[in-house]
């Protein structure tokens, strides 16, 4: 079965013309239909069910417009007692299970045609939150605008946090993507109360790290075989190895692209640390020098973030890179002696992308390569 969705996928590529890849950095976790259909039945009954949670409320008492109106209102008239009565600090927990019902269909995950900002309560909250009308009746201490980000706080993470324990895989490139464009879109606007010691974000920002680790720790595996085993590119051991191997490469993609969200110290642990030193630099070092080779350590290059290598002022990489560096050195000294000028360069250029500028001076001073300075 997996084979068949393979050569379904490699299929599909040769039509659209995507030369760019590399078995085992796609997903292999396609639904057949009979389970697509059977998700799809009780995702509809689910629904259905839940248009029935709020059939016999009044519409006053179930619909977060008139809902808010209603207290809007009574900020009109009764500003002060609408202030004692600490209103702002319980909007969010009164709106949470109105909010709940409406994101029952709702998958951070998806790519969702509609935005959490162009959601009915969103846009409810945030006309509540920023009512003109109320300009007379301002006071210093009015908290209203928290009512949106406490939701976000108190309802939206939470439920992104559940998803990302039980659902999300980090192997899932489409998955990560939606996750991490959903994270940017929270944090980056702002969104959020302006307490920075967010609990909520926290949960999310560990739940995220360990759901990673976990899925390094159990879903990379890429083992070594006999170099005379894996001589025949068309041998079930080499195909079987490769796509491991790429596997892994998908993963560290996945895992950088959450840089900027989560730590980067955490990142590069992951990342660098356990993937990169753990897993791939060992097939990388058994792989024989050539374009393969090559084509391997741009691949591991090109996931990592420039802005890692922006303010290294000492012309040395990150420790984490030292041996994938004296690797790149290794084939640089290999490839000139072989008089392979243009894939010497390659690798040169590689070492200066990720800042390991002494390197590339010396290996040029020594071989009196004078016109490649210009890289640097």
């Amino acid at each position: 079965m997996c084979e068949h969705r393979r050569t379904c996928r490699r299929q599909a590529r040769e039509q659209s013309g995507e030369a760019d890849h590399h078995e085992g950095m796609s997903s292999d976790d396609e639904l057949t239909p009979t389970e697509l259909g059977e998700f799809q039945k009780s995702k509809d009954n689910v629904l259905e069910d839940s248009r029935k949670v709020f059939e016999d409320v009044h519409a006053d008492f179930c619909d977060i417009r008139k809902i808010l109106l209603k207290f809007q209102e009574w900020k009109e008239k009764f500003p002060d007692s609408y202030c004692d009565a600490y209103i702002s600090f319980c909007l969010p927990k009164l709106l949470n299970p109105l909010i709940r019902v409406q994101l029952i269909s709702w998958n951070p995950l998806e790519q969702n045609l509609t935005e959490l900002e162009e959601m009915p309560w969103f846009r409810a909250i945030e006309e509540f939150s920023d009512a003109e009308n109320v300009s007379e009746s301002k006071r210093d201490d009015d908290h209203d605008q928290e009512v949106l980000p406490k939701v976000i706080e108190k309802t939206i993470l939470p439920k992104i946090t559940a998803f990302v324990k039980s659902v999300w895989d980090p192997l899932s490139t489409s998955q990560t993507k939606n996750l991490v464009q959903l994270c940017n879109n929270i944090f980056g606007k702002q969104v959020l109360s302006k307490n920075e010691s967010s609990r909520a974000r926290e949960d999310l920002m560990n739940t995220v790290v360990l759901r990673m680790k976990k899925s390094v720790e159990e879903d990379v595996f890429i083992p070594l075989y006999p170099k005379s085993t894996v001589e025949d590119k068309s041998s079930p051991c080499s195909k079987f190895q490769e796509r491991r191997f790429w596997s892994a490469v998908k993963l560290l993609s996945n895992v950088v692209l959450w840089d900027g969200i989560v730590q980067e110290d955490k990142i590069r642990d992951l990342g660098l640390s356990k993937l990169l030193n753990r897993y791939l630099l060992l097939n990388i070092l058994n792989t024989p020098l050539g374009p393969d080779n090559i084509e391997k350590c741009k691949k591991v290059v090109a996931c990592l973030p420039e802005r890692w290598f922006q303010d290294l002022k000492s012309g040395s990489t990150l420790p984490e890179l030292v041996n994938f560096c004296q690797h790149l050195l290794q084939c640089a000294r290999t490839l000139h002696k072989n008089n392979h000028s243009d894939e010497t360069k390659e690798v040169l250029l590689l070492l200066v992308r990720v800042g390991a500028l002494h390197i590339v001076e010396d290996f040029i001073d020594e071989h009196k390569l004078e016109h490649l300075k210009s890289m640097i």
